[in-house]
């Protein structure tokens, strides 16, 4: 199919049945605006990350911006939210944007909904239009299923919808604008916008975003003008659009209060997006050696970053009038071994438990089944309070050196985590390119952001000669020789499927993105030429 418009628009992917709805002349017209107004400014910024991390690998650490300190130490609130269905966010269920899980997290009893186009979703040209459907089904109350077991339709309090878009790397190969690929970014809330902002306003709501991967105010500011720019283009008030902004760059981590002023007219907080902030601060320390992490089942919450990164994230939160929402729960309780689910619940409550006393005003989770569970731990603390505002942390003092701070008490890195980084990464590359984003693994919810700290921990094991606990180095013979096993392992579990996963393919990115020379930057890039 090939489909052009004024500004040049051409659509090089083949026939989808969404593809006449979503796609009209208005909708691209509006997208190539977008491109041509803000593309050039978003290949900038990806430019000044490339020469921010030469800085690093030269031995520079990342501090709080002396440029921007009358920010940090001004008095100053972020715009109140006038929308009353985006007031109480306590326990937010997260997702791909596919029909059945959709309509499932939006009955699920939590009280939002983040339908995602980014690390939960594999984005096939097929998942990426039908996403764009499913939204407009789900805001319009018509969004159903018909499945020969089951018909799946909205109950009578849905949660309140939001969506993340891709981030700012990320490209849609199937949309070109004067030739060249528009931003997966730009596309997703291109679209998004144009076809339910006007709907939603007119309904006394709000167009909902969560923003990921930031590194920098910078970024965010972009992302302020391209909401002003919307808001205009589709005749709707400044603030309609209200967008939280995951921290999980090491990055933004000093530039909370910067991120949150550049978009004080557009945010709805931000959240500590947990995983991905693993990764990144493995990904920006990857060649300093003393800042290799242990295997990733040791990197917990109570860590000295992690802990001083979320801490921080709600005093400057609340200190602006604006959300702190924790991380993800990504446990999937497994109902034929009520023992594992115990176990693993017992973990889930002590750590919602640590962000509820922590001031956190909601949290998220990964499976409809943890939803009592956390909106219990919520409920006790808020009660009839949307939020925990009041909550200001002036005991808090954080320090460069603290989110600095990557010692871990006993850390260390074994065989074992050898083999789960290679078999997480290795499953989960199958499932993402056979079109699955959210993958079930070991009764965790693997997305892109697990998958990456996997690949990444071997990336920078073997490149700065760690050895694991019994003295062994950790070479590339030692990595494609456990996924000599994994692949052979597989083969044996999954019996037939295992000829329709695509596995060779799946070890052939994941041993790109884990053993290169040179790191590349987010394995979804090289995974992305797998798919539709």
């Amino acid at each position: 199919m090939s489909t052009t418009s004024t500004p040049p628009v051409t659509i090089e992917a083949p026939p989808h049945g969404a593809a006449d709805d979503i796609l009209t002349p208005q909708a691209l017209a509006f997208l190539a605006g977008l491109h041509d107004r803000f593309d050039a400014r978003r290949r900038e910024l990806l430019a000044a990350r490339a020469v921010r991390q030469e800085r690093l690998d030269a031995g520079e650490l990342p501090g709080f911006l002396p440029e921007t300190a009358s920010v940090r130490n001004g008095d100053w609130a972020v715009d109140p939210i006038p929308f009353a269905d985006l007031q109480d966010r306590r326990v937010e269920i997260t997702g791909p944007v596919d029909r059945k899980m959709m309509i499932n997290a939006l009955n699920s009893g939590a009280r939002t909904f983040m339908a995602d186009f980014e690390d939960s979703n594999s984005p096939s040209w097929a998942n990426c239009l039908d996403g764009q459907q499913n939204l407009q089904d789900a805001h319009r109350g018509t969004i159903r299923l018909e499945t020969e077991k089951k018909a799946y339709e909205l109950g009578p309090d849905p949660a309140t919808l939001l969506v993340r878009p891709r981030g700012w790397h990320l490209p849609e190969k199937h949309v070109l604008v004067d030739g060249q690929p528009i931003s997966g970014a730009l596309f997703d809330f291109g679209l998004y916008a144009f076809h339910n902002l006007a709907q939603r306003v007119e309904a006394g709501s709000g167009l909902y975003l969560y923003l990921p991967k930031l590194e920098s105010h910078l970024e965010a500011r972009l992302w302020n003008e391209v909401f002003d720019h919307a808001e205009e283009a589709l005749g709707v008030p400044t603030g309609s659009i209200r967008a939280t902004v995951l921290i999980e760059t090491i990055l933004a981590a000093f530039e909370m209060d910067e991120i949150l002023f550049e978009l004080r007219t557009h945010s709805a907080g931000l959240n500590a997006g947990r995983w991905d902030y693993i990764f990144s601060v493995i990904k920006k320390f990857r060649n300093d050696s003393g800042r290799v992490l242990p295997d990733r089942a040791q990197i917990g919450m109570t860590v000295p970053f992690m802990r001083a990164y979320t801490e921080l994230l709600v005093q400057t939160c609340h200190k602006r009038s604006a959300f702190a929402m924790g991380g993800m729960a990504a446990f999937i309780p497994n109902r034929r071994d009520p023992v594992v689910t115990e176990r693993a619940l017992a973990k889930v409550r002590a750590d919602k438990g640590r962000e509820a006393a922590d001031g956190c005003d909601g949290t998220w989770v990964a499976h409809p089944d943890l939803v009592p569970v956390v909106l219990e731990i919520f409920d006790g603390v808020l009660g009839n309070r949307p939020n925990q505002m009041h909550k200001q942390r002036p005991e808090v003092e954080v320090g460069a050196e603290d989110l600095l701070d990557t010692s871990i008490e006993d850390g260390k890195i074994t065989e074992d985590g050898i083999r789960e980084n290679v078999d997480v990464g290795i499953r989960y590359l199958s499932s993402w390119i056979t079109g699955n984003g959210a993958a079930a693994i070991h009764n965790l919810m693997e997305d892109a952001a697990t998958a990456e700290i996997s690949r990444s921990q071997l990336w920078q094991w073997v490149r700065t000669g760690a050895s694991t606990d019994d003295g062994q180095p950790i070479t590339a013979e030692r990595v494609r020789a456990v996924a000599d096993d994994v692949v052979a392992e597989l083969a044996d579990e999954w019996g037939e499927h295992f000829a329709t996963a695509r596995v060779d393919e799946a070890r052939t990115v994941f041993e790109q993105v884990a053993l290169a020379d040179d790191f590349i930057e987010f394995l979804t890039l090289p995974a992305y030429e797998l798919i539709d």
